[in-house]
């Protein structure tokens, strides 16, 4: 019987010694029962640490349950949906287990969305309470004539914080000035401060919360298309926080102090269960860094503070890698990097290790399956260039165009298969029945190639794929080959039509060496590339459009492209 299921999954003959194939998820509980248990247990550790303060688990425990306390006194009941609206501050996580101890869900929104995309995300979700930073209350103001609220609480940096968190406010509000002021309607706005001084010291009504209820609303879709909102249950969530903390062998809360240096947005599913849930739940510490796009503040925030560990995407790693001051930093307590979102390129990857001594340990995930898929061995000697086995629990298939099996080698489409694949997108049963497969699997529209070890490999986006004269060109490919230019900071690839060949390969470029040249560029792929690959135009730029957490948005490359 063992052997039967290895050849059907053969990446469990080349798991780490002490990975199970299974994990039992209906034990595991709630993310409301795994809070509980971690701020009892932890209540003297420091859950996090922001502006050089740091607040314990008993403190995140007593400050969520006032906010959940509040909630359900204004009306809040399971199953209603509170937006949170907030990048890495204190406020965000008593906000998000505040909500689910009330019973209900959060909806994740992106601070720096535009009114247009504020309203739509809203609106779809039928969220009628938002917490929101008040730097972007300037945006809920002007999208309010479209919005149906019952509730806007306005949160500041150092709320949750105390008297370190009083200066930070008070710094702020200073340097705020040239944030456009907002106005919203008396009886509407409550400062959070407020809400929390309302609910002390009580605590909220128990509501039943079973695994298969709603935790998150995560809207996915961003840089490919209209965004929708993937149903993630408790029982998604909770899966793949255990999922990930078996294989990185962290499922010990007795083990050594972790810090988890939380850099990308907690409101995209990557840092919310790998970085937040996954150090809750183990009694680790998470050091949020509220702007990473400011490199001298996070290269300076990581000299203050000893860290054992970090995520990031493959901008972020890059931005690091280039800070004169990187270098300089102690990484001698550093035990593991993980790298996702997009694809981990050679050359940051071997940079990276020279500066640090750390491999960045490559994973794949989707809002959809919150968001572990796959991830290399914990303990990676090199970098692999794969995104490594498919977690416990979990079933990956390579399918082709017919819905059929890949042989090994074969491009096909990454097809999922566990705990962690959402019960479906809200309200939108027609585009959940476009990505599930008649036996359970879910088509991520990506295409994918498995080794006979059971490792997997990403090749592209399928939505990326360029067709030159019959031929497929994956973008991956070519930036790879780009990026290990000396001259080349970072670069992006993107199709274009072209009466020739019906598309052409378009590589926009941010130069490192200024006196580098169009011919140069051109000539470094045609050294690595077949010709059809070969960047047929090279665009010099003099950054690229990115997601907040740091994805390059090649649709909006395509975007600007003109027909040849």
């Amino acid at each position: 019987m063992i052997e039967k299921q290895r050849a059907g999954k053969p990446w469990l003959a080349s798991y780490p010694p002490g990975i199970p194939a299974e994990i039992d998820i209906d034990g595991l509980g709630t993310l409301v029962e795994m809070f509980e248990a971690s701020t009892a247990r932890f209540a003297d550790r420091k859950a996090v640490i922001c502006f050089g303060a740091s607040m314990s688990y008993a403190q995140l425990g007593a400050l969520a349950r006032a906010f959940a306390v509040w909630l359900q006194g204004q009306g809040i009941a399971k199953g209603d949906r509170v937006a949170v609206m907030m990048p890495n501050v204190p406020a965000y996580p008593v906000a998000l287990f505040g909500t689910l101890l009330a019973g209900a869900t959060v909806v994740n929104v992106n601070p720096l969305y535009t009114p247009r995309e504020l309203a739509a995300q809203l609106n779809d979700s039928g969220a009628r309470t938002l917490v929101v930073l008040e730097t972007f209350a300037h945006t809920v103001a002007q999208a309010l004539p479209t919005l149906t609220l019952d509730r806007v609480v306005i949160a500041s940096p150092g709320d949750g914080l105390g008297a370190k968190g009083a200066l930070v406010n008070l710094v702020a509000r200073h340097v705020r000035k040239a944030v456009p002021a907002y106005s919203l309607p008396k009886g509407l706005a409550t400062r959070f401060t407020d809400a929390l001084k309302a609910g002390r010291g009580g605590r909220p009504r128990t509501v039943p919360v079973a695994q298969g209820d709603l935790a998150f609303l995560q809207y996915t879709g961003g840089t490919t298309g209209v965004a929708k909102a993937a149903m993630l249950t408790h029982r998604n969530v909770i899966a793949n926080v255990v999922q990930s903390q078996t294989w990185f062998r962290a499922t010990d809360p007795d083990g050594p102090e972790r810090v988890m240096v939380t850099a990308l947005p907690l409101y995209h599913i990557f840092a919310l269960t790998c970085c937040f849930l996954f150090f809750i739940r183990a009694g680790g510490t998470c050091l949020l860094i509220p702007n990473p796009r400011d490199a001298d503040g996070f290269v300076k925030t990581l000299s203050k503070h000893r860290f054992t560990h970090m995520s990031g995407v493959n901008t972020l790693f890059n931005l690091l890698n280039n800070h004169p001051g990187f270098a300089g930093l102690d990484f001698s307590q550093l035990d593991y990097v993980v790298g996702g979102g997009m694809a981990v390129q050679k050359a940051v990857a071997a940079r990276w290790k020279a500066i640090t001594g750390s491999v960045i340990v490559e994973g794949y995930g989707l809002s959809e399956t919150s968001p572990v898929v796959c991830v290399n061995p914990y303990g990676l000697p090199e970098w692999s260039g794969t995104i490594g086995f498919p977690l416990p629990s979990t079933e990956v298939s390579i399918r082709d165009a017919d819905g059929m099996p890949a042989p090994f080698g074969v491009p096909g489409e990454l097809c999922v298969r566990g705990p962690q694949v959402m019960k479906g997108y809200w309200n939108r049963p027609d585009e959940t029945a476009k990505v599930m497969t008649q036996d359970g699997f879910f088509r991520t529209g990506d295409v994918a190639v498995m080794q006979p070890d059971g490792q997997v490999r990403i090749v592209d986006r399928m939505k990326d794929m360029i067709l030159v004269s019959g031929f497929n060109v994956y973008p991956n490919e070519v930036e790879d080959v780009l990026a290990l230019h000396p001259g080349i900071l970072e670069c992006a690839v993107v199709g274009a039509p072209c009466a020739e060949a019906g598309e052409m390969v378009v590589a926009h470029v941010v130069l490192r060496d200024a006196s580098l040249t169009v011919d140069a560029i051109r000539a470094h792929a045609r050294a690595q590339l077949t010709g059809y690959k070969v960047p047929r135009k090279v665009l010099i730029r003099e950054a690229l459009p990115k997601t907040n957490v740091g994805k390059v948005l090649r649709r909006a490359l395509r975007d600007d492209l003109p027909a040849a």
